[in-house]
């Protein structure tokens, strides 16, 4: 049990670690708080909840993935590399992706409320 609440608090270090240190998390916060505020102003029904919550959770793990291969490629060389180079660009537009779905998922919750 021990060991389990270790990697738990190992975890939710991480997650401050990245609010603390990545502007596009703090940002990725604010439209999560945004976005769960106007969900509860528009009374959305709890399909569009899951909707969003999935497609918040989809940016959030993108991110937190995109940080964790920037880190370990600078943990490797500062120096410019062609496949590092490419590794962080194909794992930024993965968050891309996700913002760009997540805003989708997004549109069509809250066009159905007006």
């Amino acid at each position: 049990m021990k060991l389990r609440w270790s990697s738990f608090q190992c975890a939710i270090a991480g997650l401050v670690d990245l609010l603390k240190t990545q502007p596009h998390a703090r940002w990725h916060l604010l439209a999560s708080i945004s976005v769960i505020g106007l969900g509860f102003a528009c009374s959305i029904s709890h399909g569009d909840w899951l909707a969003l919550v999935l497609a918040m959770a989809s940016v959030w793990m993108a991110e937190a993935i995109n940080t964790a291969i920037e880190l370990t490629c600078d943990a490797i060389t500062l120096e410019k590399h062609p496949l590092i180079g490419r590794a962080k660009d194909i794992a930024a537009g993965a968050v891309l992706i996700a913002c760009i779905f997540a805003t989708i998922v997004a549109s069509i919750v809250f066009m159905r409320t007006i």
